[in-house]
């Protein structure tokens, strides 16, 4: 029998780890392992008939997720995958961080070990003791990027045509970019800016009068919005790792992201990175673009990620593989 692998989550956004976790049931690992995807509530009803080999967690912890976990700790090996928790998510949501602390190292050690997804995730954690070392294991998360490596290369188009997209939220830190774009001349830079959310207000305000932003809300090809793109900017204020970097390398297009978490580790000979929160570092940042060699940092960008799909799903089966034998 294959073994079985309950995966936690309770994100029902389109994107997100939501999109992660469906990806990677639906992978050919399927015929290696019995998947299932499921709401925490539904998985305390099923635990009364059914045993799983193990639980990935992959819901944010918290201190009501405390007594869940030990409970399913009774049944079945645990682990919990932190799509959530950073050294910028501490540094710009955290009062207390003794009390945030507290409560990841009571929820850490509930659980058989942690999935980290970037290299300073897991930095972060360990150096502050959230969890030993021993105990995380590092996946970084990858999705499907055939049809996006197929994306043409785009010789710069005049005024340059720059791309951002994501959840508007304060995380993701678009009220920087267009505050940076209204220092910077329509003649030279445009910008679309795709996505929706809780600060669309905040975004349709600072857009309003700049001529050379266009809000498009949701979009559904990715991969088209990246070919009409320039280059993509990934202002975020913190970002545990930060799948729309891969995609836009993926693109071949250069990349400007905030010099945080995860996005980082990522950016290695294929753009610039600028501190968050930085309106004028981030507007340098852009204005320099038309002096920069962008060809050459989109196909190193386009190189660095070619197996990443491929790596991520050896990644977890190496991992299932050890924790259900």
């Amino acid at each position: 029998m294959k073994p079985k692998v309950w995966h936690l989550i309770g994100d029902k956004r389109a994107g997100g780890s939501n999109h992660l976790v469906k990806q990677l049931i639906a992978s050919p690992l399927q015929k290696q392992f019995d998947f299932s995807m499921l709401r925490l509530e539904a998985a305390k009803v099923e635990l009364k008939t059914s045993k799983p080999d193990v639980i990935i967690f992959h819901y944010p912890c918290a201190w009501k997720y405390l007594s869940a976990l030990w409970l399913l700790k009774r049944h079945s090996k645990i682990y919990i995958c932190d799509h959530h928790y950073c050294q910028g998510f501490e540094t710009e949501q955290v009062s207390s961080k003794l009390r945030f602390r507290t409560m990841l190292r009571l929820a850490y050690g509930l659980a058989d070990g942690v999935i980290s997804i970037s290299q300073a995730q897991r930095e972060w954690m360990v150096s502050n003791w959230l969890v030993c070392s021993k105990k995380v294991r590092i996946i970084s998360p990858a999705t499907k990027i055939a049809k996006v490596l197929k994306i043409p290369d785009r010789h710069p188009s005049q005024p340059l045509k720059l791309g951002a997209y994501g959840r508007f939220a304060p995380q993701k830190g678009f009220d920087i970019l267009l505050q940076a774009f209204a220092a910077l001349p329509p003649e030279k830079f445009q910008l679309c800016l795709a996505g929706y959310g809780q600060d669309e207000k905040l975004i349709k305000d600072l857009a309003k009068d700049l001529p050379h932003v266009r809000l498009l809300g949701a979009i559904d090809n990715i991969a088209s919005f990246l070919a009409n793109s320039d280059a993509i900017v990934i202002p975020s204020r913190w970002e545990p790792w930060g799948l729309v970097c891969l995609e836009a390398k993926a693109a071949g297009k250069p990349v400007i992201a905030s010099d945080i978490d995860g996005l980082s580790e990522q950016m290695r000979d294929c753009g610039l990175l600028v501190p968050p929160n930085d309106i004028e570092q981030l507007k340098n940042a852009i204005a320099s673009l038309p002096q920069q060699n962008l060809a050459v940092w989109g196909k190193a960008g386009r190189t660095s990620v070619t197996d990443v799909w491929q790596e991520f799903l050896r990644n977890w089966e190496v991992f299932l593989g050890d924790v259900t034998k």
